[in-house]
């Protein structure tokens, strides 16, 4: 019996790229080529980065290895697949580690959803420099490419909410020749390729969608003799939007401008010790390639070693990605700085073909649990001007309302998930988040199909705010939009005799956000009876205008002053008045209220938010 479950286990492995020294010789390899160090545990499942990365090199012919999650006081577990032949390549996980570490109150998070049984602590804060570090101290003539996304928002300097000052570029403190921003298939790629033909890192300096560093004195040098390989604007330096915030406000403004694949150039950014150049961004995947990347040979499991489940594995294991991309460009979200404004879409053929695969995983009771991609019904949308001119540098696609030159038709997103229902095997194709209201609105049809077919009882939907001022801020559509979507959300499942329920995300102490917009919203959720569990504090991401925003008091594109929320009783304050009828609430938002001079909603009548102490606040909601 024992030796069977050897035997099983040493077929299972040979399934992932290889963990250790005896995976690589079951495959016959005494040497990698390139080695993937990632924060996050091994899952081999198309929604964790670096298992992409890793099969699409694979695809390309390179033998590629995996260290997950290593110790990090010391250089061990990065040599224990040896030297790698051409680079390592360097991945935070799929979250940016301060983010995964911890909460928007900056307490230690008590669950890591990408390590195995949700372990904390088995990632090091700021994981790219101190993987890198120990990388250079194991192997110091070994090329290091870091990517994912904690390097990719944190390839200039950037406001860091953890240690509440301006961080130098990531490339400027970790030890690594290149860094691939946004989806790094193409880039890693070409680096590859390039690496195994004979060239040297530090010639590699022309790739789209890579970032690197030259010596002061060198780009001095440069810059006199306008000897560069793409058009530039240089960026105010570390040393000015560390200081000036006016100055840090004008640099993310430049940088965001820069974002498209088609009219972007390149940045460059001077720090004390060297100098950072973004080249411009790297095209999209076509749709063939989008296919073929989701094609490859995932297991879609953890790496048999484990012992225990990783979790963010049973949320998306019976999913489907279906594209890439945002064209919403919400303040507080960074998708359109690593993934693009444009939206890429895979073929209706091979996603109903990943279904095909997901009806014959260990598991499968009949339920693709999600279908979509950073906003779920964004699928096969397009605007007619990006092919030629890439997305607007003057205007947004849906802020303050959809723009007419936007593509919104859902016709293939229907056919899409028509075709999904059409498989035997699945009973169910749920739709239940990401869904963008505001684009649903201009398509009832959908809105019917939605209800009809792909909602288990409830749609997560994502107001964030009902109050004017913030959700301007936002770039979302205001409580108008919401309320004509939740009313037609409600007539249509009374016309198809549903009992299903919106169940909305709400967010405090975004910038513009003042104690007066949270009681407003508080208000709001009593009279319409929408009070929700779904509710976060803003936490300044890197690379956001939010965060921007956050930092500056200025908004990076009006240059006009914005209320901001620093302190952290006051953004405490907000966050408890979205849970008002928590008694543990109680002091801090009677604080909040009298602070507002509103201790009319204080009391036991329909309206009050709070009782006085030791009475009940009424039940009775107003209509």
């Amino acid at each position: 019996m024992s030796g069977k479950k050897r035997k099983q286990k040493s077929s299972d492995e040979s399934k992932f790229l290889p963990m250790d020294r005896k995976e690589c010789k079951r495959r016959g390899w005494d040497e990698l080529d390139i080695i993937i160090v990632t924060g996050d545990a091994y899952v081999d499942h198309p929604g964790f980065g670096a298992t992409i990365i890793g099969r699409v090199l694979e695809d390309a012919g390179f033998k590629v290895g995996i260290i997950a999650q290593p110790e990090w006081d010391n250089t061990d577990d990065f040599m224990k697949l040896g030297r790698p032949r051409l680079f390592f390549a360097v991945a935070a996980g799929n979250t940016d580690s301060m983010v995964s570490n911890y909460t928007p109150a900056l307490k230690p998070r008590p669950k890591d959803l990408y390590s195995p049984g949700g372990k904390t602590g088995l990632r090091p804060n700021r994981t790219t420099v101190v993987y890198s570090n120990r990388i250079k101290e194991a192997y110091p003539d070994v090329p290091i490419v870091v990517g994912g996304i904690e390097a990719s928002l944190r390839r200039f300097a950037e406001y860091d909410y953890w240690s509440d000052k301006v961080r130098q570029s990531i490339l400027a403190d970790a030890p690594a020749d290149l860094l691939v921003y946004g989806m790094g298939e193409l880039q890693t790629a070409e680096i590859a390729r390039r690496l195994d033909a004979g060239e040297d890192i530090s010639s590699i300096r022309d790739i789209r969608g890579t970032a690197w560093k030259l010596e002061v004195k060198k780009w001095k040098e440069m810059k006199a003799n306008a000897d560069s390989t793409f058009p530039y604007v240089e960026l105010p330096s570390y040393t000015e939007v560390s200081s000036d915030k006016q100055l840090y406000a004008k640099a993310f403004k430049l940088m965001y401008e820069q974002q498209d694949p088609v009219r972007g150039i390149a940045l460059i950014q001077p720090h004390p010790k060297t100098t950072i150049i973004q080249n411009p961004p790297m095209r999209q995947l076509s749709q063939e390639e989008l296919d073929h990347v989701y094609e490859l040979p995932y297991t879609r499991e953890e790496h048999p070693s484990y012992k225990e489940k990783v979790p963010a594995l049973e949320t998306v294991k019976f999913s489907i990605t279906t594209h890439r991309g945002c064209f919403g460009s919400c303040s507080f979200c960074a998708i359109t700085q690593h993934q693009g404004r444009t939206v890429s879409s895979r073929s209706i053929g091979s996603i109903v073909h990943e279904a095909h695969l997901l009806t014959k995983l260990k598991g499968f009771k009949g339920n693709i649990i999600g279908v979509g991609g950073p906003s779920a019904n964004m699928y096969a949308m397009k605007c007619k001007k990006w092919e030629k001119s890439g997305a607007c540098k003057d205007k947004l696609c849906l802020y303050p309302e959809p723009c007419p030159s936007m593509d919104t038709s859902h016709k293939e997103n229907i056919e899409m998930l028509r075709r999904l229902r059409e498989i035997p095997e699945v009973k169910n194709v749920f739709v239940s988040y990401g869904v963008r209201y505001d684009l649903a609105l201009l398509d009832p049809e959908y809105i019917e199909e939605l209800c009809e077919h792909h909602i288990s009882g409830q749609l997560k939907i994502a107001p964030e705010h009902y109050s004017k001022e913030v959700t301007d801020c936002m770039k979302k559509p205001g409580r108008d939009v919401f309320e004509e979507f939740a009313d037609i959300f409600e007539k249509t499942n009374k016309k198809l005799n549903k009992d299903q329920y919106l169940v909305t995300f709400l967010m405090s102490g975004h910038p513009a956000c003042t104690m007066e917009d949270m009681i407003e919203l508080a208000e709001y959720i009593k009279e319409t009876n929408r009070y929700t569990e779904q509710v976060q504090d803003f936490t300044p991401t890197p690379m956001t205008a939010a965060t921007c925003m956050f930092h500056t008091g200025l908004d990076p594109f009006t240059e006009k002053k914005v209320y901001v929320a620093t302190s952290r009783r006051e953004k405490n304050i907000q966050r408890a008045m979205m849970h008002y009828r928590d008694p543990r609430n109680q002091t801090l938002v009677y604080e909040g209220l009298k602070q507002a001079g509103r201790q009319d909603l204080i009391g036991n009548t329909w309206n009050c938010l709070i009782s006085r102490k030791g009475k009940k606040t009424s039940s009775y909601t107003k209509r």
